[in-house]
């Protein structure tokens, strides 16, 4: 009687072991299938833009719920950044930024499904620096030729120099006909002179 019940006993036993291991794994396997994570962000996790980017994209190992994801990004003086709300196009979660946003430290907060209805939720921050936003340094004015202003009395000088030059002139001429009228006048003389000891 002995022998046979240890052998019942056995049966049973291993008859026990599968189902239990069976609704171990039953049990298990879908929290593990239930580990939908956020794969990738842009901006990424303390991040340091310049200017805040048009937009925040997440992307997450599985499809998302249009109409459960939730995603809010917040300025560093706690107002939103949101320029709309977000879309989701398979595994990806964006949402639109206000460009025209401050600087500083911004949170991004999300609570998404996914297409199988499993919830993940968290958040990350960045920072965003102010642009440069100086242009290229004028070039220098080219420079211009313009008259030099003259004072009157250097204008009176000028005009006084033309008119001294003009004089000049006419003294010169002046001078030279009167020179030619004198030596017309002396060689008559020296004929009327000839001709009269001629006689």
């Amino acid at each position: 009687m002995n022998i046979v019940d240890r052998r019942a006993a056995r049966t049973a036993a291993r008859g026990l072991v599968v189902p239990a291991a069976l609704a171990v794994l039953s049990a298990t396997a879908p929290q593990a299938a239930a580990h939908t994570e956020l794969d990738t962000s842009s901006p990424g996790t303390n991040a340091t833009l310049a200017g805040l980017p048009p937009r925040v994209t997440l992307t997450f190992s599985d499809a998302m719920t249009q109409k459960y994801a939730k995603v809010a990004v917040t300025g560093p003086d706690g107002t939103s950044a949101a320029a709309g709300d977000p879309r989701v196009e398979g595994r990806s979660v964006t949402l639109p930024l206000d460009t025209g946003a401050p600087v500083g430290r911004y949170t991004v907060g999300y609570r998404v499904v996914s297409a199988d209805g499993h919830p993940v939720s968290g958040s990350y921050t960045f920072d965003v620096k102010a642009t440069n936003s100086a242009g290229p340094s004028p070039r220098a004015a080219e420079p211009v030729d313009t008259p030099t202003p003259r004072t009157p009395g250097e204008a009176e000088a000028d005009g006084a120099g033309g008119e001294s030059t003009g004089n000049g002139a006419v003294v010169l001429v002046g001078g030279g006909a009167a020179a030619l009228i004198v030596a017309a006048v002396g060689a008559y003389v020296v004929r009327r002179r000839r001709a009269g000891h001629v006689d």
